[in-house]
């Protein structure tokens, strides 16, 4: 069986600083979403659409990566207890 790729990884930004790094298979409705509770300047998608494991993966590793660079805390809107 084929998994779909119909899941895209994004950050909210504001100019260059990162907010909150996801994942969902709704960008348009995650955003307004977001836009609701947070204060953000833009939503960037990172590359092209891919599993939702992947997707999984990659949140995790960018949030690690964030926090071995950011004094093991995460973007503002992200949880803390990931």
């Amino acid at each position: 069986m084929v998994k779909k790729r119909n899941y895209s990884r994004y950050e909210l930004k504001d100019g260059n600083k990162l907010l909150y790094v996801g994942i969902t298979d709704n960008p348009e409705r995650r955003e307004v979403e977001h836009r609701e509770e947070k204060n953000f300047g833009h939503l960037n998608i990172i590359g092209p659409k891919v599993t939702k494991d992947s997707a999984e993966e990659w949140e995790e590793k960018r949030l690690e990566q964030y926090r071995e660079n950011h004094g093991g805390k995460n973007p503002k809107y992200n949880e803390t207890d990931k």
